[in-house]
C-alpha cells in the first residue's frame, strides 16, 4: 500500500485528555489500539477532488488580499467556550507486598511479619470522576444555553465549562441528538454572556472565507481562517451518525475543536465543527461542520419538544449517475435524486411520486445529491408542507408533499417518559450490521444517570431485542417501553438482549416498576 493512499476520519472532540473517538484508515489500523473504530471510505467519499486540496494557498491569498479577521475574532471568541468532561474510571484492585509462601500456606509461613498484603486501590482510581476529554462549545443564549457535539459530552458524569474570561461553571445536559452529533447543555449563574448570532448556512458559498474558533489541544480561544471548500458533503459511512450533509472547509481544525464555531466574515455562526479527514490524526486541510440551519432546528426541537422532530418522505433513492440515466433513458437532467422505491402509505405516495422519478428541487432548494437532500429534510418537521420538483419521462413536474413522522402520521412527538432510562438511541449503519452480522439493532448513546446506567448498561452497547421483540430505531424502543408502562402487571421489566462492542452477547433486566407514569 502506498504511503497516504488511505484517509483517516476523526471526530475532533476529546483532545489532550484522551478517549477521542477516532475513525482511522486501513493503513493506520494495523498499529491502532483495539478501541478504535474503523472506516474505509467508499468511492463517493474517498475521491480527492479539487476541493480537498486548498489549504496553504487559501491562507496565502488571505494575506495578499488584505483580509482582516480581527473584528470577526473579537466578536466571536467570547461566545466560544471550553468543555471538559469527567467520568469515574472503573475500580481496579491490586495486591501489594504479598509474600508467596504466606499466600500459599497461610499467615506465619512467610518471610515477613505474618500479615498478608492489603488490597488497595490504584492511586489513580479513588472513585472520583477523572477528566477524560475536552472539546468546545458555542453560547447561543444569554441565559446559559450552549451547543456542542454529542461526542464531546457523551458518557460524561460531570461537565465543566470554561468561558473565555477563565471563569468555570458546571453544566447539565438538556438534550442530545446522536444522529446529527449535536448536544445542548446549560450553565447557570454566569453573567454578561455573549451569545453568538446565527447565520443562514443556506447562503454559504463555496470559495468564501470562514473562520474556525475553538480549543484545539486545550489551547483556549484559538482562531484559524480558511475558505469553504464544499457544501452538502456526504460522509454517512464515516461514523454511526445519520447526518450526510456537512460544510467542508480548510480552516485548521484539530482535536479539541469539536463543538466549536465556524463563522463567516460577519461573525455569524454558519456551522459547528465536528470532523476532520487526516492521514495522521491531526489537521491536514479537510474539516467538516454541521450546517447552522441544521443546528438551529435540532436545538429548537430539543428545547421545545424534548426530542428532535424528523420529517419522513418515504422513499428509497439513489443519486442519479450516468449508468442510471442510461438504463432509464433519462436525458433531461444529469443530477438529482433517483426514486428507486416509494413506500406504501408514505408522504411521497400521497403526493403522487413514483418509482423512476428524479427529484431535483425540494423546499425551493436544488438537490443534486443525497447530502443536499438531507440538508433540506433536516429543516422540516412532521406536518410541514414543501414543494418538490421532479422529472418524470423527462418532463419537469411539481407537487406538494405533507411530511409524516416515523409512525406514518403528521403528529409532533413529545419526549416520552423514556427519559428515566437516561440515554438516547442511535440507529446502526449498514456497516455496523454487517460487522456484527445482525439485521437490526440500536446503539446506546448519550448515556446519563438513569435506569440503564444503574443496571450496568454502557455507551456503545447494541440492543437487538427488548422483551423478545426486535428493535431497529428509537421509535421501536419507545413503543415497547410504552407497552410495558401501560400493562397491568405489577412487575414492569424491560428484558434487554444485546451485544458489546466486541460482539459478546449480553442480557439485562431493567426494573421499571418504580417509574411514575
Amino acid at each position: 500500500m502506498k504511503k497516504n493512499s488511505k484517509i483517516a476520519l476523526m471526530l475532533v472532540g476529546a483532545s489532550l485528555l484522551g478517549s477521542a473517538t477516532t475513525l482511522m484508515g486501513e493503513s493506520a489500523l494495523r498499529s491502532a489500539s483495539h478501541d478504535v473504530d474503523t472506516f474505509i471510505p467508499g468511492k463517493e467519499t474517498a475521491s480527492m477532488d479539487d476541493s480537498f486540496v486548498r489549504t496553504a494557498s487559501s491562507r496565502s491569498a488571505a494575506m495578499s488580499s488584505g483580509v482582516d479577521f480581527t473584528v470577526v475574532a473579537e466578536n466571536t471568541i467570547n461566545s466560544v467556550v471550553s468543555i471538559k468532561s469527567f467520568e469515574t474510571p472503573k475500580q481496579q484492585q491490586y495486591y501489594q507486598g504479598i509474600d508467596p509462601f504466606e499466600f500459599f500456606f497461610g499467615p506465619g509461613f512467610g518471610f515477613g511479619n505474618g500479615q498478608r498484603g492489603r488490597q488497595q486501590q490504584s492511586p489513580q482510581e479513588k472513585g472520583e470522576p477523572q477528566a477524560k476529554g475536552s472539546g468546545s462549545g458555542v453560547i447561543i443564549s444569554d441565559d446559559g444555553y450552549i451547543v456542542t457535539n454529542n461526542h464531546v459530552i457523551d458518557g460524561a458524569e460531570k461537565l465543566e465549562v470554561t468561558l473565555n474570561d477563565n471563569s468555570k461553571y458546571n453544566a447539565t445536559v438538556v438534550g442530545t441528538d446522536p444522529n446529527t452529533d449535536i448536544a445542548l447543555i446549560k450553565i447557570n449563574g454566569a453573567k454578561n454572556l455573549r451569545p453568538i448570532t446565527f447565520g443562514n448556512s443556506d447562503n454559504v458559498k463555496v470559495g468564501e472565507w470562514a473562520v474556525a474558533v475553538g480549543n484545539p489541544f486545550g489551547f483556549n480561544s484559538t482562531v484559524t481562517a480558511g475558505i469553504i471548500s464544499a457544501k452538502g458533503r456526504g460522509l454517512a459511512e464515516s461514523s454511526n451518525m445519520g447526518i450526510k450533509s456537512f460544510i467542508q472547509h480548510d480552516a485548521a481544525v484539530n482535536p479539541g475543536n469539536s463543538g466549536g464555531a465556524l463563522v463567516n466574515t460577519a461573525g455569524e455562526l454558519i456551522g459547528i465543527n465536528t470532523m476532520i479527514y487526516s492521514t495522521t490524526g491531526n489537521y491536514s486541510g479537510c474539516s467538516f461542520a454541521v450546517p447552522s440551519n441544521t443546528v438551529k432546528k435540532v436545538v429548537t426541537d430539543i428545547k421545545q419538544y424534548g426530542t428532535v422532530q424528523r420529517a419522513v418522505l418515504g422513499i428509497q433513492y439513489k443519486e442519479l449517475d450516468a449508468d442510471i440515466a442510461k438504463e432509464h433513458s433519462i436525458t433531461a437532467t444529469n443530477e438529482g435524486i433517483y426514486v428507486a422505491k416509494v413506500n406504501d402509505r408514505s408522504a411521497a405516495m400521497e403526493a403522487g411520486l413514483e418509482e423512476g422519478d428524479v427529484i431535483v428541487k425540494l423546499n425551493g432548494a436544488n438537490v443534486k445529491n443525497s447530502g443536499e437532500m438531507q440538508e433540506q429534510m433536516n429543516k422540516l418537521r412532521p406536518g410541514d408542507k414543501a414543494e418538490v420538483s421532479y422529472y418524470r419521462n423527462n418532463k419537469l413536474r411539481t407537487t406538494t408533499v405533507t411530511f409524516k413522522n416515523n409512525q406514518g402520521n403528521t403528529k409532533i412527538t413529545k419526549n416520552s417518559d423514556m427519559t428515566s432510562l437516561g440515554c438516547a438511541f442511535a440507529e446502526l449503519s449498514e456497516k455496523d450490521k454487517k460487522d456484527y452480522n445482525i439485521s437490526h439493532g440500536v446503539k446506546v448513546a448519550g448515556l446519563t444517570a438513569g435506569k440503564f446506567k444503574s443496571n450496568g448498561i454502557k455507551n456503545g452497547i447494541i440492543i437487538t431485542h427488548i422483551n423478545q421483540q426486535p428493535v431497529d430505531s428509537q421509535d421501536d424502543v419507545e413503543q415497547i417501553y410504552n407497552q410495558i408502562m401501560r400493562s397491568q402487571d405489577e412487575d414492569k421489566v424491560m428484558v434487554i438482549t444485546g451485544l458489546t462492542q466486541t460482539g459478546k452477547k449480553v442480557y439485562y433486566a431493567v426494573d421499571l416498576s418504580d417509574v411514575e407514569e
